[in-house]
């Protein structure tokens, strides 16, 4: 028998606010972070699992506790018994009482749940010498469906409705990964956009993202309204007609703010409205995305759990669903919420602006297309050039899109020496 040794948990901080990268209407000097997290056994495989839940800066430390409460909940259990059964043990600690009472299902434990779960499929992964989005479209419909908890979900999905939508997408699935190993999938990039960027490094942004072939870029904006409109045309003007510019307002506006302001970048051809709102507030967001029509909303990458998500295309309240690898409780609730999105047919562009979530959120797109979605049509994942040297697969990203992982894992482990070198110390 194999068992769960040790949770181990790092504090890990980038000083990315001395170069104002990831800068925002609402986050002006983020330090790009990572609670985290490393499970191992006593194998002698010497293989470990690895996640982590991304944070800006300060806080981290009150989600590396979270995270460090979870131990007993792992340590000492029978790997075999938990990796083979990872959607029954992911309703043990979500459904857990005593932990639950602290979201329920949202919040610092939430997102500490799935660092946990996300080292677990790392660690299945690895196991399985295969890349996490290849491990999960092997899954017979079956067995993906046992993976996600439908507690609150039947009013919109039943588990029924579910393995329909994953047994269709069956014939296909051998087809559309050799096109995905082959094409890769497409990605858009937020690296020029940061608030706190100048014109000249705007400009130069804007240009070298052209010429590394990407279609699509986003740009932060909800600080000035004038200055938005005036970046606008500076970007348009170096990209072009043919390249979609996106916008995030980060959960700038109140919603008739949002509406009106955006009738002031309308002339720009924007691709998307991201995070207009408070991203709770569901009706707000319904009532934008009737006023910027027929301007897209994008939003999901502080949306708590799929229940919310549930409700968000219950309301036609977003047009393009943003997944973050790391906010709701891990692998299975995502997995969740791509079935909700292909049940309402709305596209999933995930978030990835963060230290390590280019890294993990790729898989569960290539694992959308393969087997759940089965289309790459107006879907892109997000990019940013920051810290991918950091981990031990970082991605590959060429000619505008996201070449698909070969290594095992989940892409999520850090180098050892980063750890050592980014360990963030209280007294420092």
């Amino acid at each position: 028998m194999t068992t769960f040794v040790a949770l181990d948990t790092v504090d890990v901080r980038f000083p990315t606010s001395r170069t104002l990268d990831g800068s925002d209407a609402m986050n002006p000097d983020p330090d790009y972070s990572a609670a985290y997290a490393t499970l191992r056994t006593d194998a002698s495989d010497g293989l470990s699992g690895h996640g982590f839940v991304f944070t800006i800066g300060r806080g981290n430390d009150v989600q590396v506790a979270a995270i460090e409460a979870l131990a007993p909940y792992v340590v000492g259990l029978d790997a075999e018994e938990v990796l083979d059964d990872l959607g029954g043990f992911w309703k043990r600690l979500v459904h857990d009482s005593q932990l639950r009472w602290l979201g329920p299902e949202k919040g610092v434990m939430h997102m500490a749940v799935g660092a946990v779960i996300n080292a677990l499929w790392d660690l299945k992964a690895k196991r399985a010498g295969q890349p996490l989005w290849r491990v999960l479209a092997s899954l017979a419909p079956h067995e993906i469906v046992d993976l996600v908890d439908f507690r609150y979900l039947t009013d919109a999905l039943t588990p029924d409705e579910a393995l329909e939508i994953l047994e269709k997408a069956v014939p296909g699935r051998a087809q559309r990964e050799a096109e995905l190993v082959r094409d890769g999938y497409p990605a858009y990039t937020t690296t020029p956009g940061w608030l706190g960027y100048d014109d000249a490094k705007l400009e130069r942004l804007c240009r070298e993202a052209v010429e590394a072939g990407f279609g699509q870029i986003k740009l932060k904006v909800g600080a000035d309204r004038d200055e938005d409109v005036r970046r606008l045309a500076l970007a348009r003007s170096v990209v072009g007609p043919d390249v979609a510019i996106a916008v995030d307002a980060n959960q700038r506006w109140e919603v008739a703010e949002a509406v009106s302001w955006m009738e002031a970048l309308r002339p720009f051809d924007v691709a998307w409205i991201e995070e207009p709102t408070s991203p709770d507030d569901i009706l707000g967001h319904a009532a934008i995305a009737r006023g910027v029509s027929p301007i897209p909303v994008a939003t999901g990458e502080h949306v708590a759990n799929r229940v919310l998500f549930k409700q968000f295309l219950q309301a036609d309240a977003l047009q393009v669903m943003q997944i973050d690898a790391s906010r709701v409780a891990g692998v299975n609730e995502n997995v969740a919420n791509l079935l909700l999105a292909a049940k309402f047919g709305v596209p999933v562009c995930p978030h990835a602006g963060g230290v390590g979530l280019c890294e993990t959120v790729q898989h569960l797109s290539m694992f959308d297309y393969v087997a759940v979605s089965g289309t790459r049509e107006s879907r892109v994942i997000e990019y940013v050039d920051h810290l991918h040297e950091h981990f031990v697969t970082p991605v590959d990203v060429r000619s505008g899109v996201y070449h698909a992982p070969t290594a095992a894992g989940s892409g999520a482990e850090m180098l050892a020496d980063s750890l050592a070198t980014y360990r963030y110390h209280r007294d420092a």
